[in-house]
């Protein structure tokens, strides 16, 4: 058996090749680290938003989401998903304020005409009963896109909205109290548009209520 004094040492080399290892997995960044992958990021082409963040960084597409349009960019190479969900949240609050204010010539070219007629029936009945109406945005929608497809000659883009919203309602008596309401709708909105036509603009095609 070595001395004590050996053995001593002994340990202490061991300890030494221990602490060492420790600093090799510890004391060092294993993996990509989030500073590593900004470098790493290169900038989108011509200054234009990356699809996956959108403007100024903020998130629009999940990676599942980006795949699943896959098969319009296909058909139609000029499909840029953040550019189409400002324009369904601009035409989603121009609907929704149109239709409270009973503008039917706004309405008409957002819309397909199976959906103009659903909304005419009930601008119509609001009018029957005397009651004016107007809607306020309490705060910006949320637009997600749920799914962007091509169907024969047809462009076809599902947005979820989720929106807060205060309806004001006057009803034909003038001596009434307007009826104010406020809360969150949600709905999934269908838009389509015609590929390869002139017209590049969607229209409306389909409203369904949707989780919140």
């Amino acid at each position: 058996m070595p001395p004590v004094s050996v053995q001593i040492v002994i340990f202490a080399v061991i300890a030494a090749f221990v602490l060492f290892q420790l600093y090799n997995v510890l004391g060092k960044k294993v993996g990509r680290q989030p500073e590593e992958d900004a470098r790493a990021q290169p900038p989108a082409p011509n200054g234009q938003a990356d699809p996956a963040t959108g403007p100024q960084g903020r998130n629009v597409l999940d990676a599942v989401t980006l795949a699943s349009i896959a098969g319009l960019k296909a058909r139609d190479p000029a499909f840029d998903p953040v550019r189409f969900l400002d324009g369904a949240r601009a035409a989603h609050e121009s609907i929704v304020r149109a239709y409270a204010a009973g503008d039917r010539e706004t309405l008409k070219p957002l819309l397909t005409p199976n959906v103009m007629a659903s909304f005419d029936a009930g601008i119509a009945a609001r009018e029957a009963r005397g009651e004016t109406s107007s809607v306020e945005f309490v705060h910006p929608a949320r637009a997600d896109l749920e799914l962007a497809t091509a169907e024969e000659s047809r462009a076809i883009a599902k947005v979820r909205f989720l929106a807060e919203l205060r309806t004001t309602t006057t009803a034909a008596d003038a001596s009434a109290e307007p009826v104010v309401d406020e809360g969150r709708v949600a709905e999934l909105w269908t838009f389509e548009r015609t590929l390869g036509a002139n017209d590049p603009n969607w229209v409306l095609a389909r409203t369904e209520a949707a989780s919140a």
